[in-house]
């Protein structure tokens, strides 16, 4: 079991790839803080994760708020004694507009979840993986903190600043014993490409080296070894979980 006896945190783990994140954690051995504003969605991933016989508890947290990411971190230390790993997955795709049609209010709603929600994350985490000596801190990005997209700049912006976060807590911490990697998804198999037409699937699919979608369970074991000791050489490094899209 890569996770035997770790505690883990997991932002936005009541639904698609933060919960196949807290799942997969506690199938190898963690103890799952899954966090997330969705409380009926996050107490069935805890669920979930109990039906296999695995040990989660819930905790509300909105990443905008520096106090919820302190309560969670304080939460994992009194139930578990302590915070090995964390894993920043929360994060909202904004509206689709052209740039000059964004306002300050959209913006900034997309730059607030996505980046510094990761960062008042990690912010409070680091105290506390120093406090357990070292650990591993492992930031959701995407193929888009990469490249470009139409009409997703603040998306594109944030995502990209999230590379660049993780690169820096990675270089600032190394030597304390934290280990800072961070994994940029392709198009995944969610609730959110569930709303996406047939047709419009497809075309997502077809943008992909595999030529199809990718599960949250393949992003998840990534994640998930990037947590572990087995990958304990390896920080400051961004991986994509893509099917070859970023190979075009």
């Amino acid at each position: 079991m890569l996770l035997k006896d770790k505690t883990a945190l997991v932002t936005g783990a009541s639904l698609g790839i933060g919960r196949s994140i807290a799942q997969i954690f506690a199938r190898e051995g963690a103890r799952v803080l899954v966090c997330d504003v969705l409380e009926v969605e996050g107490e069935k991933t805890v669920s979930l994760i109990k039906e296999s016989g695995g040990s989660a508890v819930f905790c509300r947290l909105d990443v905008t708020s520096s106090q919820d990411h302190e309560n969670a971190v304080a939460k994992a230390e009194a139930l578990f004694g302590g915070l090995d790993i964390a894993c920043n997955n929360a994060g909202i795709s904004g509206e689709f507009r052209r740039t000059a049609d964004h306002t300050p209010e959209t913006w900034a709603q997309v730059i607030d979840i996505n980046l510094t929600g990761v960062f008042l994350g990690v912010r409070t985490q680091i105290a506390a993986l120093l406090r357990r000596g070292g650990g591993s801190i492992v930031n959701i990005s995407s193929i888009l903190g990469q490249v470009g997209h139409e009409d997703l700049a603040p998306y594109v912006a944030a995502k990209h600043g999230v590379v660049g976060l993780t690169r820096t807590v990675a270089l600032e911490y190394g030597r304390q014993g934290i280990r800072c990697n961070v994994v940029g998804p392709g198009f995944i198999k969610t609730r959110l490409i569930d709303n996406v037409p047939e047709e419009g699937q497809q075309g997502l699919a077809a943008l992909h080296a595999l030529g199809r979608l990718g599960e949250t369970s393949e992003v998840a074991e990534l994640v998930c070894w990037l947590a572990s000791d087995r990958a304990s050489f390896l920080t400051g490094n961004y991986y994509a979980a893509d099917g070859g899209y970023l190979s075009r």
